[in-house]
């Protein structure tokens, strides 16, 4: 099986200091190591790799995503320089390509602007919400407020020249932010569509404000607390609650397809595993660097693209590991009601040391109890609906298809 997700580091080092950061705050320390921007050479290279993988396997759509650190630390000529490497490897292809930068925003001004809108780049930006959500986490390394940049950015990239090029908005949970207020406050820069993201942490290591308990004696490890669910409920509600829709929020809108018997855009929801594969500043291909959460060299897979072909990265255990669907989860995950909806969680989530991913998620007692939450609400609401037109409801409690419109690819 191909990818069709590929990650470009463009840049290895960032002007932000967050404190929960996945790349440079957890467990891992091997960006150290990688040179600060790509080079031409490799992203020459990394362009004819990733165009003959996709001549290979014809998929419909390849996401390329250009990321770091903060990709745009690379300047706009060097982020000309991939796409137009890019744009040429692709002549011939039918298949679709989504080019993406994702960056904290703080840079973005009308030279990159010009230069996305020439090449085709959509752009999402990191924003946390309010603006003492956004700086509580994401300043400067000096310490100084990002916020108004962030915004001034946002002003700059709606404006009627470039809002075409407006991806969406990306956030990371923060427990100590009101969900409500932090939705609200994502909405009044009119992104196209939005996502949510958990923490990084694992059960030897469990995200912020999570404390798993002892496991019982069957072995399911039980939370003393749902931290994530609340947050998470609460922001559902508000956004499943309003009389139109307001916008896609792509960890909500997967989990209601599936439960509509769709499928899930969202690598947090669903029996199939993540299709990332990332590329680093040296020509490194490794697995999703969300692995970086686990340990140095989570993500590491030996290949280079010097020496190695896409298809022989695929064929390295992690990759394989990632897409084993149910038969790669761990037997509580297995025999679980709603493992069909959750998937088991990410990956990463499921690590300890003793056992490596053989677990459950260190999400799981929230995750199934937003599930169950979500369910509850749509069939409610498709019993409603069905008493007002006067409408059998099908047999679960569920109209099969009625799902809301989904965005191809998820936010990184």
């Amino acid at each position: 099986m191909g990818f069709t997700q590929f990650v470009v580091k463009l840049h290895s080092r960032c002007n932000f200091a967050c404190p929960d950061c996945y790349i440079y705050e957890l467990r891992d320390s091997s960006w150290s190591a990688q040179p600060r921007v790509m080079p031409r050479a490799v992203m020459d290279r990394a362009a004819r790799r990733i165009a003959e993988h996709i001549r290979r396997h014809r998929p419909r759509e390849a996401r390329v995503m250009l990321h770091g650190g903060e990709p745009l630390l690379a300047g706009p000529e060097r982020i000309r320089g991939l796409a137009e490497a890019l744009r040429t490897a692709w002549t011939g292809l039918d298949t679709a390509l989504d080019l993406v930068v994702q960056t904290n925003g703080a840079l973005i001004d009308r030279r990159y602007l010009d230069v996305f809108r020439q090449l085709g780049i959509r752009v999402g930006v990191s924003l946390d919400g309010t603006r003492e959500s956004h700086d509580r986490r994401r300043r400067y390394r000096s310490g100084r407020s990002s916020h108004d940049d962030v915004v001034r950015a946002l002003d700059l990239l709606r404006t009627p020249r470039y809002r075409h090029l407006y991806a969406g908005l990306l956030c990371t949970v923060n427990l100590a932010d009101d969900p409500v207020d932090t939705y609200e406050a994502l909405l009044a820069h009119e992104p196209p569509a939005l996502d949510l993201l958990i923490p990084h942490g694992t059960w030897e290591f469990p995200p912020p404000g999570l404390t798993p308990g002892p496991r019982s004696g069957s072995g399911r490890p039980q939370a003393r607390e749902l931290p994530y669910a609340r947050w998470l409920v609460a922001a559902f509600d508000r956004w499943f609650d309003a009389p139109v829709r307001e916008v896609p929020v792509r960890l909500f809108d997967s989990l209601v397809e599936l439960h509509l018997g769709g499928a899930s855009t969202s690598e947090v929801w669903g029996p199939v595993g993540s299709d990332v594969v990332v590329v680093q500043p040296d020509g490194s291909i490794e697995q999703n660097d969300i692995l970086k959460a686990v340990h140095d060299n989570a993500a590491h897979t030996g290949c280079h693209i010097d020496s190695h072909d896409f298809d022989e990265a695929a064929a390295h255990p992690g990759f394989a590991a990632e897409r084993a669907g149910p038969a790669g989860l761990c037997a509580q995950c297995r025999a679980c009601p709603v493992v069909g909806i959750c998937g088991g969680g990410l990956r990463v989530h499921r690590y300890r040391p003793e056992n490596g991913f053989d677990n459950p998620s260190c999400y799981c007692a929230d995750l199934r109890a937003l599930i169950e939450h979500v369910r509850a609400r749509i069939t409610r609401s498709l019993h409603s609906l069905a008493r007002s037109r006067h409408e059998e409801v099908t047999e679960g409690g569920f109209f099969p298809g009625l799902g809301m419109p989904l965005d191809k690819k998820p936010l990184r």
